[in-house]
């Protein structure tokens, strides 16, 4: 009896040691495993590639044909201004026929002064030439009697020079009268203002009623309507420009005049090393409206075209006051240039410093980009269309990078 009861402890002793080898067993195979996956897992992490930051397109730099051009601002001037004065001395303005604006031709009546005093001065002028003329023909008469009888011993010697010497004083007052009278017949002209040349009236100072004294100024004229812009430029600028240069002047609201340059200044101010340029302005309806005399304005000298180093705007980011440019390498990695600009094309900028060989320049996206940020290359229209796998189309992008040619 006691063995029968004895056994069956025994056997459960051993039936419990041998589920527990087997759960240790579990658990240490389980932590190997975990263990294996672990380090397995870190190794596939460190393999895989970084990821990108974001994606870019890539533009080339390429040579194109600028315009050189000479910024300067300057004032608009009359091409010559009159100054139309009164030559009546004491005489009252009784009219005035144009106003400031005004467009006036050669001969135009433009003020009048009253001339009832004058017309009676002229009259008497008049009336004393024709007493003049009447003296001088009786004079005339005897002088040829004296003279037919100058042999005959019938007047003395002294009648003779007296008779002679009457026709004379005659004559010579007959031609007193008659300046006298071209004299009056200038005040009367003269009473009537009349315009020089064609042009355009800049002031007015003609005032009805007044009472001028001679040489006061009454109007101011822009002859034949012509401005002109003198621009200021420096000394190496000055240089360069030539007569006859196309010259583009920003009026009012941004209109455009176009000029040409007829001289350059022959000195140069010494305060400030710069020199002005004078330049011929159109006279047409266009040029008064948008440009007038007095005002400021800036033109541009055109000087002709040379070839240049451009990029897209959209490949030139600006931090900081500065103009940079992202390369892409060949890793797929950007650097960051900074790059000096100059002329504009449209949407395209010179680039004046010079760019890494076979420079290949991140345009859309650039803005967000920072040194040495990994992207990725946007496919062009051509590859993406094609029936190449991914893999295949991201092979031919970098091939492209690599490929890619810098400005000559």
């Amino acid at each position: 009896m006691t063995n029968n009861i004895a056994m069956p402890a025994s056997s459960g002793v051993k039936t419990w040691i041998t589920r527990w080898r087997w759960l240790l067993l579990a658990a240490v195979l389980l932590a190997a495993a975990a263990l294996w996956l672990a380090l397995h897992g870190a190794q596939a992490e460190s393999a895989s590639p970084a990821k990108a930051v974001m994606t870019v397109t890539m533009v080339r730099p390429q040579r194109d044909n600028l315009a050189l051009e000479i910024d300067a601002n300057g004032s608009v001037a009359a091409w010559q201004e009159t100054v139309i004065g009164s030559e009546a001395n004491g005489l009252r303005l009784a009219q005035v026929e144009v106003n400031v604006g005004d467009q006036v031709r050669a001969g135009q009546l433009l003020a009048r002064f009253a001339d009832d005093t004058v017309q009676a001065e002229m009259a008497q002028a008049r009336a004393n030439l024709l007493e003049a003329q009447a003296a001088a023909t009786e004079a005339e008469a005897n002088g040829r009697r004296v003279r037919e009888l100058g042999g005959s011993g019938a007047l003395s010697s002294q009648q003779i020079s007296q008779y002679l010497g009457a026709e004379q004083t005659a004559a010579a007052r007959v031609a007193a009268a008659r300046a006298g009278v071209q004299t009056q017949e200038l005040r009367w002209r003269q009473t009537r203002v009349l315009a020089p040349d064609s042009g355009m009236i800049s002031a007015r100072s003609a005032t009805v009623g007044a009472v001028t004294l001679s040489g006061a100024e009454l109007f101011r004229m822009i002859r034949q309507g012509r401005l002109e812009w003198r621009g200021q430029v420096n000394q190496d600028e000055l240089a360069q420009i030539k007569p006859g240069m196309t010259v583009k002047v920003r009026g009012i609201n941004g209109e455009i005049v176009t000029g040409s340059v007829r001289t350059g200044a022959p000195t140069l101010d010494p305060q400030t090393r710069s020199a002005l340029v004078y330049v011929d302005l159109p006279v047409t309806a266009a040029t008064t409206a948008a440009l007038k005399a007095g005002m400021f304005a800036a033109g541009r000298f055109e000087l002709g075209n040379s070839m240049a180093v451009t990029l897209p705007q959209q490949a030139i980011v600006l931090r900081d006051g500065f103009s940079y440019v992202f390369h892409v390498g060949a890793d797929l990695r950007v650097n960051q240039y900074k790059v000096a600009t100059g002329r504009r094309l449209g949407q395209r900028i010179e680039i004046l410093s010079s760019l890494p060989e076979h420079a290949a320049i991140a345009a859309q996206g650039a803005a967000f980009l920072q040194h040495g940020d990994l992207v990725r290359i946007a496919p062009t229209a051509t590859a993406t269309s094609s029936s190449l796998p991914a893999q295949a189309v991201q092979r031919l992008l970098l091939s492209d990078v690599h490929g890619m040619r810098g400005p000559r």
